[in-house]
């Protein structure tokens, strides 16, 4: 069988890689490097510190710590250049080193992805441009998976929603077009909301300046042609569905998420749940107290690499604990039967084997803690309050029926992140809140948390995501939109749970049959709204004529791999209630160049679409897409882009205020 067409995300990493490389090497001799934190992690997914090392680094510091020391001549400093605290930083520690060493440090700058003017000026201001040599590293996505790519913007939430600053717009732009370049034109583009569409606007203003920029550039021939392996574009702004982020998740990865942070495919875990790291266990038993064991922290990997990760990460939490078990049965099943083995090539086997099976029982010890851990965290009365709230608000209850429940856990001073995520939620599924009921509860939340979080619904408001209701009819009419706004001012989820099925009753976790079952019973709109495009025949079926069997996803949904060339079809007046605006643009090329591709690349192959989440995405909703194209098959691929992932805690930190005015 033919290799999938598609987006190589390896070639991604491998160019990232070698780019990263050849700057270490344009800088002779051996040298200390310092990056920023939130960079360090990114670049450690395509390259290892041993790799550094091999290339010249003797020493790795991170930017925010302030600690490079004068150890080597040679000193590279490696940070994004979007934002002023970076070379105000990178200025900072330059002059204290040439106060205070005694040795001429030669000074090299590498801006990630690019070199800015507001970088230019603050290091010339600061008196140090002269003195540097400076780079770019034109690293814009990283390949977290072979089906998911990051810009790895932390920031990008907050940027977009609360500070309205719209580079990761830009960037996300500036990402996309070497794909365009390499596999050709997306040959269509649709998508939903405000800054989807600016995306939009800006990839077709960049291809427009690409052909008249160079007329001798291969974009010209090659590039610039619809592509015959990519089938669209899908641009998902986050702001048209905080809601899907905001509830609980119920796979495996994502309640790892919740309860311990992934971040760049790693989680910091307490070594008391893994217990002893491989090859320490004799180490361990010595002089070693138990309780400063239990405060140390291990890195965990969390990706494909680990086998066993990758057939539980999207289950449902109901279910994994089962395949885990099955798995040590598995496990005890291939150990005994060394005991069985008769023939010195059967034993032979065995020992070629063994490496795989300890391997593997390694990993099984360290998700059966993490399992175990995340359990005892879902078993708990909070997280059963909680969860019981959230599912009542995302079905349509009357939210005042919710209160008394909220106002409790107000009481019992559980995190604030988890008090605002229930409020906003109401927020978000209700058209906004009573403004009687709002008020009391910032009284509440101000006397409980302090003062301070006056600032954090100033912020939440800005963000949208909590808000007085101003109709009181908003649920009543069925494209009734909050405040008598025009259609796509906000999301009417009252109208979309029917339009679109966002509530499915009846789940099978075991065996799904739906994307609901990452949320036990709710599926996330922003991918409804994919299957809007590429599963017409499967939500025909669940919103006009009732339930549909399992089988009836299967085989593409039935809507083989033409369905995305008719864009939003069939779907427009469930659209119109979602925030936003629709867009479904066409790019087109020469007409006969376009026809060759085509008939060379061959009409039934499998093609990829690209879903890009402007905003951020959360683990459960990678899960829900990967249930998609699961039941795609061979049709069609599906290649997730994102600036960043995001879950309801971090949107949350995002408005929370840390300052303390108390302490003046």
């Amino acid at each position: 069988m033919a290799p999938h067409p598609g987006i190589d995300t390896e070639q991604i990493k491998d160019r990232a890689r070698k780019e990263l490389l050849d700057l270490l090497e344009g800088v002779r001799g051996k040298k200390n490097l310092v990056i920023q934190k939130s960079l360090a992690g990114a670049v450690g997914i395509f390259v290892k510190f041993s790799t550094l090392q091999d290339h010249g680094v003797d020493k790795v510091f991170f930017l925010e710590n302030d600690n490079v020391d004068t150890s080597q001549r040679n000193i590279i400093f490696l940070a994004r250049g979007e934002k002023a605290s970076q070379p105000i930083a990178i200025s900072e520690q330059i002059k204290r080193l040439q106060e205070s060493s005694s040795i001429e440090h030669e000074f090299s700058v590498v801006w990630v992805p690019r070199r800015t003017l507001v970088c230019n000026k603050i290091l010339e201001e600061a008196g140090v441009l002269g003195d540097i040599s400076v780079e770019e590293f034109p690293l814009y996505f990283i390949p977290l998976e072979h089906d998911v790519l990051s810009l790895a913007l932390e920031d990008s939430f907050g940027d977009l929603y609360l500070r309205k600053d719209p580079t990761a717009i830009f960037l996300a732009a500036q990402a996309l077009m070497p794909i365009q370049q390499k596999y050709g034109l997306f040959p269509r583009i649709m998508g939903k909301g405000d800054h989807a569409r600016r995306l939009m606007e800006l990839l077709f203003r960049m291809r427009s300046e690409s052909l008249a920029g160079d007329a001798n550039l291969n974009l010209s021939k090659v590039g610039m042609m619809p592509s015959a392996s990519i089938e669209s574009l899908i641009i998902i702004d986050r702001g048209i569905d905080f809601a899907s982020v905001l509830l609980t998740p119920l796979t495996y990865e994502g309640l790892i998420d919740e309860i311990f942070g992934i971040k760049d495919n790693q989680a910091e875990i307490d070594s008391s749940i893994l217990g002893s790291a491989p090859g320490t266990q004799a180490s361990s038993t010595g002089n070693a107290n138990p309780q400063q064991q239990g405060l140390k922290k291990r890195k965990i990997q969390l990706d494909s690499s680990d086998k066993l990760y990758d057939q539980v990460r999207d289950t449902n939490i109901a279910i994994s604990g089962r395949l885990l078990n099955k798995v040590a049965r598995r496990l005890v099943s291939d150990f005994e039967s060394r005991h069985v083995a008769k023939s010195t090539s059967e034993l032979r086997d065995f020992v070629n084997k063994l490496p795989g099976y300890q391997s593997e029982q390694q990993s099984l010890n360290v998700h059966t803690g993490i399992a175990g851990e995340v359990l005892k965290h879902t078993q708990s009365d909070l997280f059963a309050r909680v969860l019981e709230v959230q599912q009542n608000l995302a079905e349509g209850s009357d939210p005042a029926s919710q209160h008394d429940t909220i106002e409790e856990l107000i009481a019992r001073a559980i995190p604030l992140p988890t008090v605002l995520r229930l409020l906003c939620l109401e927020s978000c599924v209700s058209g906004g809140m009573r403004p009687k009921d709002l008020d009391n509860f910032k009284r509440l939340i101000l006397h409980a948390y302090g003062y301070q979080h006056l600032l954090t619904f100033d912020a939440l408001e800005k963000m949208q995501l909590l808000h007085p209701r101003t109709a009181a009819n908003v649920l009543l009419l069925p494209n009734a939109i909050a405040g008598g706004a025009p259609a796509g001012a906000t999301t009417n989820y009252g109208y979309l749970r029917k339009a679109l099925r966002l509530i499915v009753e009846e789940v099978n976790e075991q065996d799904p049959n739906d994307i609901a079952y990452v949320y036990s019973g709710y599926a996330p709109l922003s991918v409804r709204l994919v299957q809007c495009v590429i599963q017409k025949q499967y939500l025909y079926s669940i919103t006009k004529a009732g339930p549909a069997s399992a089988g009836a996803m299967g085989s593409g949904g039935g809507g083989g791999s033409t369905t995305a060339a008719h864009g939003w079809h069939g779907f427009e007046d469930a659209l119109k209630s979602v925030r936003g605006e629709t867009f479904n643009r066409v790019q087109k090329g020469e007409e006969q160049a376009s026809k060759a591709r085509h008939m060379l690349s061959g009409a039934g192959a499998g093609k990829t679409v690209v879903v890009m989440f402007l905003g951020g995405i959360s683990f459960t909703e990678i899960a829900a897409l990967r249930f998609v194209a699961q039941r795609e098959g061979s049709a069609r691929r599906l290649l997730v882009c994102t600036t960043d992932m995001v879950s309801g805690n971090g949107m949350m930190e995002v408005a929370i205020e840390k300052r303390d005015f108390s302490k003046g």
